[in-house]
Order: C-alpha cells, then structure tokens, then sequence
C-alpha cells in the first residue's frame, strides 16, 4: 500500500468531490435560512420555521460529510463561495417554495455525481456512505414538491386564501 493511502482513504477527486458537496450544503443551508427570515419577515410564520428548521438540517448534512472526510484521514478545505450568491428578492410565498425544490433537485444532482463517481472508481466505502444522502434526497425532493403542489392547489381554487397554505405547511400537511 502506498504511503498516502495510510494517510487518507480517499482519493484527491472524491476529497475535492466531497468537499464541494460541504460547500453547497453550506450554501444551501444559507440559502433556507434567507428564505427563513424573508418568511418571518412577511408573516409567515409556519413557513419560516420550516425553512429554519431546513438550514438546520442542510448544516447536519454539511457535519456529517465533515465528519467522514475526517474519519477517512481527508482533509477539508473550507472556501468562502462568491459564485453562489444567496438569494433575497423574493415577491411570494410559492416563490421561496420553487426555489427550495430547485435547491433539493441541484443537491440530488450533485450526489448523484459523487456516487457515479465513487461506483465507477471503485471506492465502495464512500460509495456506502453517500447512500444516506440518496435515500435523503428521495424525501427531500418529495416534500418539496408536495408544498410546490399546494401552491398549484391554490391557484386552481376560487376563493383559497395563501394564509391556508401557511397553515398546511405547520401542521405538516403536504398536498
């Protein structure tokens, strides 16, 4: 075995692969927590809760790949992204919720990528390891689109007042 193996596990790609997946689970956490206050901001209050509690997890996700770049002897590189601007203009409520599903598609996207990555260059411990994230992205995806399919509920009904929306979301009740 060579010597850098007995250093770190992974190899220089799936270490610049899993770092970056830090950095945008990093971003996206940013991103839910402005969603959050623009939310709370517009009287939204179950609405803002669920995307504090989203930029919540978004920093357990970024915690866990942390902590098994470290298990595997990696190391992480912490860069202040400037090419992923955090968005604060937003009009509407279904606008804050598109974009989280845009979000949840980029990051299923971006997992995809590293798992194709890790399968075809053989590294079946990461491979294992970013299972956990797929089967996340199946719900994250869900959920989201199920709030998305509120808003289009909404749209096609006389009459439904978005305040209604705002209350599905806190009971937890997705479409």
């Amino acid at each position: 075995m060579k010597s850098e193996h007995l250093k770190s596990r992974l190899t220089t790609k799936v270490s610049e692969l899993l770092n970056e997946q830090i950095m945008h689970e990093n971003n996206i956490s940013l991103q839910y927590l402005q969603m959050a206050c623009w939310a709370e901001k517009n009287d939204y209050t179950h609405a803002s809760k669920f995307f504090y509690k989203q930029a919540e997890e978004e920093r357990t996700h970024m915690f866990k790949l942390i902590k098994y770049v470290h298990d595997m002897g990696g190391d992480i590189v912490i860069k202040n992204e400037t090419n992923s601007p955090i968005r604060t203009d937003f009009n509407t409520l279904k606008e804050l919720f598109v974009m989280a599903l845009a979000c949840e598609i980029t990051t299923s996207k971006a997992i995809n990528h590293m798992v194709n990555y890790c399968l075809d260059d053989k590294d079946f411990m990461t491979f294992g390891f970013l299972q956990w994230f797929v089967l996340e992205q199946i719900e994250e995806e869900a959920v989201a689109r199920k709030h998305v399919g509120l808003f289009e509920v909404m749209e096609k009904q006389e009459g439904m007042a978005i305040h209604m929306v705002d209350l599905a979301i806190g009971k937890g009740i997705t479409a």
